[in-house]
């Protein structure tokens, strides 16, 4: 015989505890268990932390609905446009819904095509997330068109008006296509994930999306860069706005999922792992958003263009600074300290980051829309724009309707993928009734 025939035959070494990765669920709980805990806040009475979450939200839906009732009776001239800026607030608050929607999508296809593991317990939050945003962004191309009962004018369908047809070169006919195509392929999304857990629900009560994450916010980014605009004519617009949308989308679901997991003691299964890892994502696109920002200014210096690069300037300097420079602190700036992990892993300062994305990605498409608008090539045409009352409580109001959304689907719907969950423990075999 060789020597090497008689050579012990090695084996791998059995993991140390110390590198052993640690389980997405924190606890070792059955099947029953599982089921128990997260239908829960289904049949039990609503907590006080909920019906107070729930009051305020609201109280915020009943100001928008004030609001848009106001402003249809009374028409558009109550918002503070001039015949300078012609977009604000209402698409301000599209683009910016719209984006939120997005992390829902990603989560649900993106990381399902991956196969990683960590979706399982917030999956469902964020396709409900999606629903709600998509609903919310809904609203201001709506109440934009100045007569919202003849809405259906934009549906390109056999018609008795004769030649009059719809006019595809218009950005606002690609939004009312993006966003019913959105709605659509969600719901479905979100229905199908949700029928294993529907049975589960009937006995515990007494009575293709991977693409539509980057088309549907190409197609919103189409809205500005095919104008000739200073500040918007730009081809970095479709990915920019896609990364910002999944680092807005990102952003909210932290928050969503930092109060659910605390309001309706779900800490097993939205662990402080599955925080930590969105964490990693919201930090990896916002650096993103970073790059495209400061690409965006080295395109304006180093294209040549006057116009182009006084309204990069105009945007760091002029009136609306202040805007500005918040949306760099928060978008920019503060996800950096995620780079430190005691601050990824702390549940407070995580809440109080996404909180601050979502303010800086607000004033983002806000810096994008108004300071183009309102200092483009004519210097005699420059004007100011504020928003008025009416516009706030809109904007106001679109967080109550897509909060209240929310909070009734955590009360009616199981908010974690139990079949998911229990999958991914091994117990998807195991029985859940007796």
């Amino acid at each position: 015989m060789t020597p090497s025939a008689l050579a012990p035959v090695s084996r791998p070494m059995a993991p140390s505890a110390s590198r052993r990765v640690p389980p997405w669920i924190a606890a070792d709980v059955s099947a029953r268990q599982i089921t128990d805990e997260v239908m829960r806040p289904l049949v039990s009475r609503p907590g006080a932390a909920w019906l107070a979450s729930f009051a305020v939200a609201l109280l915020a839906l009943a100001v928008g609905v004030a609001s848009v009732a106001y402003e249809v009776s009374t028409g558009v001239g109550v918002w503070g446009l001039n015949k300078t800026v012609g977009w604000a607030f209402d698409i301000t608050n599209f683009v910016f819904w719209v984006g939120i929607g997005h992390a829902g999508t990603l989560i649900s296809a993106i990381l399902l095509l991956l196969r990683q593991q960590w979706r399982t317990s917030i999956s469902r939050s964020a396709e409900a997330m999606t629903i709600f945003a998509v609903l919310c962004a809904a609203v201001f191309p709506l109440i934009h068109m100045g007569r919202p009962w003849l809405a259906f004018w934009v549906i390109p369908y056999p018609n008795a008006r004769g030649p009059l047809w719809v006019n595809f070169r218009s950005p606002l006919l690609w939004d009312v296509f993006a966003i019913n195509t959105y709605l659509t392929i969600s719901l479905v999304f979100w229905y199908l994930g949700m029928i294993p857990d529907f049975a589960t629900l009937r006995d515990r009560t007494a009575a293709g999306s991977r693409t539509l994450v980057i088309s549907v916010h190409t197609i919103v980014s189409m809205d500005f860069a095919t104008s000739v605009l200073p500040g918007w004519h730009a081809t970095i617009f479709p990915p920019y706005f896609v990364a910002g949308a999944v680092f807005s989308g990102f952003g909210m679901v932290l928050t969503l999922l930092i109060v659910t997991r605390t309001v309706m003691q779900l800490e097993h299964y939205i662990t402080l792992r599955h925080l930590e890892v969105m964490a990693k994502v919201m930090l990896l696109t916002g650096s993103i958003v970073g790059f495209a920002y400061a690409t965006e200014f080295f395109n304006a210096w180093y294209g040549g263009n006057v116009y182009e690069r006084y309204a990069f300037v105009n945007r760091a300097t002029g009136p609306y600074a202040w805007c500005f420079w918040i949306m760099v602190g928060c978008n920019v700036t503060a996800p950096q300290l995620i780079w430190i992990r005691r601050v990824r892993r702390n549940v407070a300062a995580l809440f109080v980051l996404s909180i601050l994305v979502n303010v800086g990605m607000w004033f983002e498409r806000f810096v994008i829309i108004v300071t183009s608008l309102h200092r483009s090539y004519l210097p005699s045409s420059w004007t100011m724009y504020q928003p008025t009352l009416i516009e706030v409580g809109t904007l106001i109001g679109s967080f109550g309707l897509f909060f209240t959304c929310f909070l009734a689907f955590i009360r009616v719907l199981p908010m974690i993928a139990m079949w998911e969950v229990k999958a991914g423990t091994g117990h998807a075999a195991e029985p859940t009734h007796e």
